[in-house]
Parts: structure tokens; C-alpha cells; sequence
């Protein structure tokens, strides 16, 4: 029913700026939040950031806060996560997914639809 495709990722020097996007279609009427998860090389799939897709309030991992902001635009349907002062422990494929249930989790059991995901590379 939802549709997600994240695009934007590629290679960036440490303390350099990205930004990935996440496309959303189907029934967007249905998401309650739309998070970013990361999977980094041989290590399991992590919580990034979250927003209410009604009300725009944010969710961050204290790995990432202060550097990376998460957005939505509703009449583009698309999720964006820009990510400042890049480190090379950033490098990870990077999800986007939707949940359906009113109530924030950084578990990704907890969301419903994901994206193909794209890859993040940080050189040092």
C-alpha cells in the first residue's frame, strides 16, 4: 500500500554535508511516522531519526544529533534527512521506512514498508 525510494546517497569527505531523500507514495494517508535507519558494514541495521508525518516532531539517535536534521514535505511526499559533520563511522546503507501505529519506536520491527535503501560513504 506504501511505497518508499530513497535516492541521494554517495561519497563525501569527513565533515562534509549530504542529504538523502525518501519518495513516498500509495496511501499516504495511512503513516502515522516515517523513520531513516542505518546498516553499517557487517553490523546490524540502527535507529537514525523519526518525524510525525502530521505534526513534524522529530526523534534522533544521540549518535547523530545536533548533526543530522529530519524533514518531510507533504505535498512532495518526500522524507529528507541531511546529515552535517560527516564521519567515516556514518558510512552505512541508509533506510527509509513507515509506521503506521500513532506511537514513536526506534525499533525496526515496528515499522511497516521500507525503502531499497542508499549507500553513505564517509572517507577519512
Amino acid at each position: 500500500q506504501v511505497q518508499l525510494v530513497a535516492s541521494g546517497g554517495g561519497l563525501v569527505q569527513a565533515g562534509g554535508s549530504l542529504r538523502v531523500s525518501c519518495a513516498v507514495s500509495g496511501r499516504t494517508y495511512s503513516i502515522a511516522f516515517m523513520g531513516w535507519f542505518r546498516q553499517p558494514p557487517g553490523k546490524d541495521r540502527e535507529f537514525v531519526a523519526a518525524i510525525n508525518w502530521s505534526f513534524g516532531s522529530t526523534n534522533y539517535a544521540d549518535s547523530v544529533k545536533g548533526r543530522f536534521t529530519i524533514s518531510r514535505d507533504n505535498a512532495k511526499n518526500t522524507v529528507y534527512l541531511q546529515m552535517n559533520s560527516l564521519k567515516p563511522e556514518d558510512t552505512a546503507a541508509y533506510y527509509c521506512a513507515a509506521r503506521y501505529t500513532a506511537r514513536m519506536t526506534s525499533l525496526s520491527s515496528g515499522y511497516d514498508y521500507w525503502g531499497q535503501g542508499t549507500q553513505v560513504t564517509v572517507s577519512s
